[in-house]
């Protein structure tokens, strides 16, 4: 597989663990932050690259020493003060200021984004640079401290657990601790006027005018959350919190222990229940399991395109046999020019990687039984919680969890560009 993203990521070290201590005005929309990257070398090292947008850098310590560096083209390349050898760890401090603005991709600006009356970030796949220097790869997974200054005005919501709030002279710092290992990607922090509400077990927070849409829309989020841990395994995280930005988004983002919807998703019909069911969903698939190489990313979209149907069927809706077979005889009427299990960059988030990956998994489901099926996904989910996976991992889990050889079905629906038929 070729490699996604060639000029992010890099895996001559890991970072384990990410203190960010950030400052955030919002008028100005203005950006002071000082990042504490540990770091790890996997090899002997005299440098390092660490993926940083257009973000002005101050100054540079590596264990406390002022290091050269130089920042350019979304690099920050930095001279350690000694050569790191390999196994050892350093702690990397960068501080830096600016506007931040999102990174450059094929489907638009990615990161850290100026809202009407706050900011919001949406990083998947390659915005995390856009907000922190960091190792910008999806299998370099690190636990985080977030820690945001900003006018006492403003809820501010982030990855993990909220450590403590301290008030100052009409400021407040919120500090969170995610300790679950995160990637850059999925790292988040929402800023914005909202109302926190404590609802059936997970947090909303949204626009005041928008409440009682959102509680009704957001209603059934319990029973999504009971019916997902029943098919899944346990919730992989301490909490989950569903922020509504008041702005229009085109597609709601998961983050860690979070999704972000535009108030254009909440209409106070359930318009939009299937993506929250989605983007709950990408709490197991996505978050908890990572995709260790991005052109995996139906292990992610094709689970939580399918935990769609699943909730309709267990909602009362259409059954997931009904979705499968209506959306392959869709699926009929697209190119069929791409390999599921490598889609390529340019169609890494096309539909048809969503609604495929679906039907892969409701064609595995009919093949093994719901029993089998189910038992696999759960097993799936613990044994690599908090991890990284690959198609490869899978196919070998479920061929464990199978009487039937599963091998031929996945050849053609993750390796085959020909759309295969459904089982029945």
């Amino acid at each position: 597989m070729t490699p996604y993203f060639s000029g992010h990521g890099d895996h001559r070290y890991g970072v384990s663990y990410y203190d960010l201590r950030l400052a955030y005005r919002v008028p100005a929309n203005r950006l002071d932050g000082t990042a504490l990257l540990t770091v790890s070398a996997a090899e002997h090292l005299a440098a390092l690259e660490l993926d940083f947008g257009k973000l002005r850098v101050a100054a540079v310590t590596v264990d406390g020493v002022p290091a050269r560096y130089a920042h350019a083209r979304g690099k920050l390349r930095v001279t350690l003060p000694r050569p790191l050898p390999a196994g050892e760890r350093a702690v990397v401090e960068v501080r830096y200021s600016g506007k931040p603005v999102p990174v450059s991709s094929p489907w638009g600006g990615l990161g850290w984004e100026e809202l009407s009356d706050g900011a919001l970030v949406a990083g998947q796949p390659i915005g995390a640079p856009s907000w922190f220097p960091c190792n910008d790869r999806p299998d370099d997974k690190a636990s985080y401290r977030i820690s945001v200054t900003t006018a006492s005005a403003y809820q501010v919501i982030a990855n993990g657990v909220l450590f403590d709030r301290r008030r100052g002279a009409g400021t407040t710092t919120w500090i969170y601790d995610q300790a679950e290992p995160m990637a850059s990607y999925l790292a988040s922090v929402q800023i914005g006027r909202y109302q926190i509400i404590e609802y059936d077990g997970s947090r909303l927070a949204c626009p005041p005018r928008l409440a009682a849409r959102v509680r009704h829309d957001f209603g059934r989020q319990g029973q999504m959350m009971t019916l997902f841990r029943g098919l899944f395994g346990p919730y992989p995280f301490a909490g989950y919190t569903v922020v509504v930005a008041d702005d229009d988004l085109e597609i709601p983002v998961e983050a860690q222990g979070m999704s972000i919807f535009g108030r254009n998703h909440v209409d106070g019909v359930r318009g939009s229940e299937r993506l929250v069911a989605h983007e709950l969903a990408h709490q197991w698939f996505g978050n908890s399991l990572t995709v260790a190489c991005w052109g995996d990313i139906w292990l992610q979209e094709g689970f939580a395109a399918y935990a769609e149907w699943l909730w309709s069927e267990a909602s009362g809706g259409p059954p997931a046999g009904e979705h499968a077979q209506r959306w392959r005889q869709r699926l009929t009427l697209l190119p069929q020019n791409f390999i599921l299990a490598d889609p390529g960059e340019a169609a890494l988030f096309d539909d048809r990687v969503y609604k495929r990956g679906a039907l892969t998994l409701h064609a595995l489901r009919e093949l093994m039984g719901d029993e089998a099926f189910f038992t696999a996904l759960r097993a799936w989910t613990t044994e690599h919680q908090h991890g990284t996976v690959t198609t490869r991992e899978f196919a070998g889990h479920v061929q464990r969890h199978s009487a039937q050889p599963v091998g031929p079905l996945l050849s053609a629906w993750l390796h085959e560009k020909p759309l295969p038929q459904l089982v029945r």
